[in-house]
């Protein structure tokens, strides 16, 4: 499949998705989001061991593209439940159930869907100067892409509400202080931070971390109980790896590991 709006590479184990309309602010359409399905079913299909998502230009993704015809009010409103039936909500659904590390480098501003889909991503770092604006207020709409769900979740509820109802920026240091984000960095700093990330986890013990990512994403429905009887499964399951034997056997012998991913 040729990209018009996205940009897609993989190498050496790391997916790379670039959202890529610049001068849209890389908002979405009905185009991109069938283009990032696409990419994503690649990213499960070659062998991926991590995913870093950002965007083109001075901007990570300005949410919807409000001129897309799929969305505009007619006569009779916008089925927009539609939108997120068909392309949303897939698309939060595939980056949380990706089994690899998704990496998301917020190079400027994240509003509206665009940024509850990199606060849905497992590790967010973002430049000084991006912003995190939930902009559904402002034209009659509720956070979606699971905004409602994560955001009191990160930030808690009287955060989560300051933010979805007024719609104000948050700055990248402001979400790092409330545990948001993994990190924010220098604009500058930005790729260094996320290659030196990815390349980390592109050659670490993928089905460890998909197995850890998958459990404390499960964990917010289970109780304690629960959670103990899960992980004794999973280590169970994840002690007879070749990974977990290259891993003892490096540690063992202190030489570093070669983790093959199995």
């Amino acid at each position: 499949m040729t990209y018009l709006t996205i940009q897609f590479e993989l190498e050496n184990g790391v997916a790379r998705l670039t959202l890529n309309r610049p001068d849209r602010l890389n908002s979405f359409t009905g185009e991109m989001h069938g283009e990032i399905a696409d990419a994503l079913a690649h990213v499960r299909a070659a062998g991926a061991r991590v995913l870093v998502l950002t965007g083109a230009g001075r901007g990570f993704c300005a949410g919807q593209d409000l001129s897309d015809p799929s969305i505009v009010p007619g006569p009779e409103g916008a089925d927009l439940g539609l939108a997120l039936e068909e392309r949303y909500n897939p698309l939060i659904r595939s980056i949380t159930e990706l089994p690899l590390p998704v990496i998301c480098a917020v190079n400027g501003v994240a509003a509206g869907a665009g940024a509850n889909i990199a606060l849905a991503c497992d590790i967010v770092l973002a430049a000084r100067s991006a912003k995190f604006i939930q902009s559904f207020a402002a034209i009659g709409l509720v956070p979606d892409s699971g905004g409602t769900w994560t955001l009191p979740r990160l930030a808690g509820q009287t955060r989560a509400l300051g933010l979805a109802l007024t719609g104000q920026p948050l700055s990248a240091e402001q979400a790092e202080a409330w545990g948001m984000i993994w990190r924010c960095v220098d604009d500058e700093q930005l790729a260094t931070e996320v290659d030196a990330l990815a390349d980390k986890f592109a050659n670490a013990p993928t089905k460890g971390l998909a197995e850890t990512k998958r459990m404390i994403r499960a964990a917010w429905g289970l109780g304690l109980d629960q959670a103990l009887d899960a992980e004794r499964d999973a280590q169970r399951a994840l002690g007879r790896t070749a990974d977990y034997a290259e891993g003892v056997d490096a540690f063992t012998s202190k030489r570093a590991p070669r983790f093959s991913g199995r």
